[in-house]
């Protein structure tokens, strides 16, 4: 029964793979492109790509909460990913004003369709499983997490050299290509597919929870009689959490099990807050490591040189052999355990957020070193330096990403599994809007930003920051991952 569900869905891997490839090969370069090909200054440039970035994955919570209420998720998928492949933007053009309006229509509607796709698909994947077998699901995420970091692999590879070399025309109309195969496996399997019918809104629940609760917060009525009242066993592991929505349950309209799916959401709201600032550090691998890396010395021979934006590749191949060896041997050797606990999810999130602060403090110390040779030496040093942060930072957010979604996942409600999933890929949107605050504060506050360039800044003060940041919201996730 295990081999017939894992061979019935070996296609969501493949989707998820073109997916990622496509939203990938654009968003890793966007900076090149937006500066060589529609001219805008490289400020702009970079403001456009962190806000195409983070918009992207805050849709994901509209996504969710589309696929959670009204639509079924392979519905949300399909739509979504329609908006994705009908919109892509157009290339080798300068920008009038209608121009503009198009390439930002186009780049919009993108960010849609990543967001939708993102939050329906593994949901929908999840849906699949017998949500009874711990180890089917776990094995479920790691793979959908090789997905994404295959599909990054050949984006940063093949797509980038394409990019450079052939021109951004060439990449979209590939782009458009993979994605469109991407839509048509996955409707294919249409007729295998289990389907959860839409709830309604979970949002609209979890408010009328609240306003019940606000409204009932003066009467007084014991646990043991609202739960006598209303013939429920409260079962949550949550259920010693936010005792004052147990008044909602005085509200006739209100059942047991609203209370519950609210109590069971806030509880996941502090995981969700602790890991913003990891991937604001993780923002800067495609802004200010980039700028880096066109600084630096990129030659791999005398005829080749390395794009910054491919610098993922190693760390990327690193992560796929590591995923796969741990998928096909390691849980042999490590356990025999079918089960994968609340407990291993949440030490896994924490041992990425603490390697995040050791890849932002060796990334301050490189920023360091390849300032005191151009400046002392005159010497550019390989650009081969910035990989340690770059593959420190790419197991960080293996091990934090890939840990949220497995944890919403398995901890949500079964009527809000988009939405919850969601909030991994919403914890990314915000921590690059987060990192693009800092960067304005520190601007304004310290001026270690203010050069032309990165030779002109202070971008290892800057990183030693981050590190701080980071180390300071460890032990705050800390603080909330032993009360969970």
């Amino acid at each position: 029964m295990q081999n017939e569900m894992e061979e019935k869905f070996e296609d969501w891997r493949v989707v998820e793979m073109m997916e990622n490839m496509v939203f990938l090969a654009c968003s890793t370069n966007f900076i090149t492109y937006f500066t060589k090909s529609w001219h805008y200054s490289p400020a702009k440039a970079s403001n456009m790509v962190t806000n195409f970035t983070g918009t992207s994955f805050l849709l994901t919570i509209f996504g969710g909460f589309v696929a959670d209420s009204f639509l079924t998720r392979f519905t949300a998928f399909v739509i979504f990913c329609s908006i994705e492949l009908l919109l892509q933007p157009q290339g080798d053009n300068t920008p009038s004003t209608l121009q503009s309006v198009v390439l930002f229509t186009g780049l919009y509607a993108v960010a849609t369709g990543v967001g939708g796709v993102k939050a329906s698909l593994p949901a929908h994947g999840g849906d699949q499983l017998d949500s009874r077998n711990q180890k089917l699901i776990s094995g479920f995420f790691s793979w959908y997490f090789f997905s994404l970091c295959f599909g990054g692999f050949l984006a940063v590879t093949i797509m980038v050299w394409i990019e450079e070399n052939k021109g951004w025309s060439s990449s979209f109309d590939i782009c458009t290509v993979i994605l469109a195969s991407a839509l048509f496996i996955f409707t294919v399997g249409f007729p295998m597919y289990r389907f959860k019918r839409p709830t309604g809104s979970p949002l609209t629940r979890i408010v009328n929870v609240f306003v019940s609760a606000a409204r009932n917060r003066n009467r007084f009525v014991a646990d043991a009689e609202m739960t006598q009242n209303h013939n429920s066993t409260d079962k949550s592991i949550h259920h010693n959490k936010f005792k004052f929505l147990n008044k909602a349950k005085l509200n006739n309209n209100i059942s047991a099990t609203e209370v519950e799916e609210t109590r069971t959401f806030l509880a996941l709201l502090p995981i969700f807050a602790s890991t913003i600032v990891m991937n604001c550090c993780l923002a800067q691998l495609s802004t200010y490591s980039v700028q880096q890396g066109m600084l630096m010395n990129k030659k791999l021979t005398q005829s080749f040189e390395v794009p910054p934006a491919s610098l993922n590749a190693i760390a990327l191949l690193l992560l796929l052999f590591s995923i796969a060896f741990y998928e096909l041997f390691g849980k042999r050797i490590s356990s025999s355990n079918n089960e994968r606990s609340t407990s291993f999810n949440l030490k896994r999130i924490g041992a990425g957020l603490a390697l995040t602060s050791v890849s932002m403090a060796i990334a301050a110390i490189v920023e360091a070193k390849r300032k005191h040779e151009l400046v002392h030496n005159n010497i550019k040093i390989s650009l081969f330096w910035l990989e340690f942060q770059y593959v420190l930072l790419c197991f960080s957010d293996m091990l934090t990403l890939g840990g949220m979604l497995e944890f919403f996942y398995r901890e949500s409600p079964a009527s809000m599994k988009s939405i919850s999933t969601a909030l991994g890929w919403f914890s990314t949107a915000l921590g690059f809007f987060l990192s693009t605050v800092l960067v304005d504060i520190t601007k304004a506050v310290t001026g270690w930003l203010d050069g032309k360039d990165v030779n002109g800044s202070r971008l290892e003060l800057f990183y030693a920051v981050l590190c701080v940041l980071n180390t300071i919201n460890l032990f705050n996730y800390i603080f909330w991952a032993k009360r969970y």
